[in-house]
This record gives structure tokens, sequence and C-alpha cells, in this order.
């Protein structure tokens, strides 16, 4: 079990750590439940899942760095019917809460996915904003109106708290941010991967099937801690999930200050499944040595007023 002194809440969502999964890490969480303690987490995120199937991007699509990794999957998924005909005998028995990730290439099957992964039973629903849905590759978190208008059609279709995940590319990631209230959003995850490339010198080629994919890793940090520090600083009301980069309990506390209440971690998974063990470990040392009780104590500590 996660320490009570972990405990932290996301508007209506009450959670036993500040620890979640993230999407795209753990599968659809039952898989990586074999082999970690799943307690240690306040929240596991599944895979994005859109309405109809996604044979997602050919080989190779992921590639180490010497810090971090690429990946260009394309959020390869059954679909919502064969995602939720698996995982809806499975969901209860996890000892973590599940919550849904959904994709779409339009407000309608945003909607549409995020409506059947309440029923499948998930605890909340992330509207993952931050990928190249649209024509010419623009992700919807690019824009406000965009944002809204999926976030609006997501609310309309249930009634579980809702998050939205941006993109660190986002040009101008409060007035998104802000959209996403004003759209119905109980929480905003600041951020999903940044856009990067890389290649190969012996074989002449990119990395990637796609060229460009998704940057994750350390080196994420401070780009993802930016966005957090200026959505609470913009928006003091607005619950934020810290999401990139995170490896040690050092980590979870910056992202606290920055302004979270609770942080995703992602890739580390990829190398470390039961990393959450470790760091909750880090985590209340850290609290010790700056003598606080709780790591909500901590939460906006460093965000100007």
């Amino acid at each position: 079990m996660a320490s009570s002194r972990l405990k932290t809440s996301l508007g209506p969502l009450e959670l036993d750590s500040v620890l979640i999964a993230a999407s795209g890490t753990v599968g659809s969480v039952w898989e990586w439940a074999e082999i970690a303690d799943v307690s240690k987490y306040g929240a596991a995120v599944a895979k994005s899942v859109s309405s109809e199937p996604w044979t997602g991007r050919p080989p190779p699509r992921m590639a180490p760095l010497a810090t971090g990794m690429l990946n260009g999957i394309g959020i390869q998924n059954p679909g919502i019917d064969a995602w939720s005909q698996s995982m809806k005998p499975r969901i209860h028995k996890l000892k973590v809460p599940v919550w849904g990730s959904a994709v779409g290439g339009t407000p309608q099957e945003f909607a549409h996915v995020a409506g059947q992964l309440a029923i499948t039973g998930v605890q909340a629903v992330e509207v993952n904003l931050s990928c190249p849905n649209l024509d010419g590759g623009e992700m919807f978190s690019f824009s406000a109106k965009a944002s809204r208008d999926v976030v609006e059609a997501a609310r309309e279709s249930t009634e579980v708290p809702l998050g939205a995940k941006l993109s660190p590319n986002t040009p101008d990631v409060v007035a998104v941010a802000s959209a996403c209230v004003d759209a119905g959003v109980d929480f905003v995850i600041l951020t999903n991967t940044a856009v990067g490339f890389g290649l190969s010198i012996a074989e002449r080629r990119p990395l990637l099937s796609g060229g460009s994919g998704g940057y994750s890793g350390p080196g994420m940090k401070p780009l993802s801690m930016r966005c957090v520090y200026e959505v609470a600083s913009a928006l003091p009301d607005l619950p934020i999930v810290g999401c990139g980069g995170v490896t040690t309990g050092a980590d979870v506390v910056e992202y606290l200050m920055a302004g979270a209440s609770a942080v995703q971690m992602g890739t580390v998974h990829l190398s470390e499944p039961r990393a959450g063990t470790r760091v909750t470990k880090e985590l209340i040392r850290v609290l010790d040595r700056l003598g606080a009780h709780a790591a909500n104590d901590l939460v906006r500590d460093a965000v100007r007023s």
C-alpha cells in the first residue's frame, strides 16, 4: 500500500498516491499488474484507444537514444469495442484505479470512446489531445477551439472525471488549458511527449519509419515542468497532473512544487516496470528531509502568487 502521506486529490478524484502510471507505458494495465506492485500508485492509465481499430505505423516504431527514447507507434489499438470486451471482466479485479485514454479524429469519435470507456468501468478518462490527428498532422492541443470542441463532446458523453492531455509543443498552453476548463474538463495532464527526430548514421535513415515521433525520457522534465508552472500560475484552481521525465522521488517533488497535484511516470516503466516501489521510498525520504508531513503540503510551493 502507498503511504497515507502520499494521498492527493484531483478535483472530484481522491487518490491514494500522487504517483500515476502514464498511458502507453503499462499496456492495458492488467499485463503490467502481473509483475508490478500497483498498490504504490494512485491510478494507472491504459493505452489510448480509438473508435475503430488502428493498425499504427510500420516498424521501426521505437528507438533508444543516449537520453530517453523516440516512439512513433501511431497508437496501435484494437478499437473500443474489442478493448472493452477484454477489459470489462478484469478492470474491477485490479488493485489500482484504472483510467482510460480516448483518442480520435473528430470530436464525435472522442465522445464515443469516452462514453464506452466509462461504461467499461474506468474511474476517469484522459482525452488525448496531443497526437497528430488533424489534417496536416496538427494536434488538437495546438488549438484552443479544437481542444474545446473535443472536450465539450466528451463531457456530454460521460459523467466520469475528465482530464485533457496536452502537448509541450502547444504554442499557448495556458490558453488551451483554459479552453479545456471552459469546456468541462476536471484536470489537465502536462504533458505528452515532445516532437522529436533521430537518425542512424550507419544506415543513413531516420530511426523511425514515420520520420519524426514522440520524444520521452529525462530530457522531457524541464519542458513539461515549464508547462506545469505556467498553467498553475495562470489558473490557480485547475488541478494538474505533471508528466515527463520522472525517474526519482526528487523529480516528483519538483513537479509538485511547480504546481502539480499528482505526477505520472511513463518511460521509466519500460526499463523498470516496478519503479513505483523505488520512487515511493525515495519520495518519502525527500518529504522527511524537507520536514513535510504530506506530499500535498508541497503542491504549488514554488508557484508565483
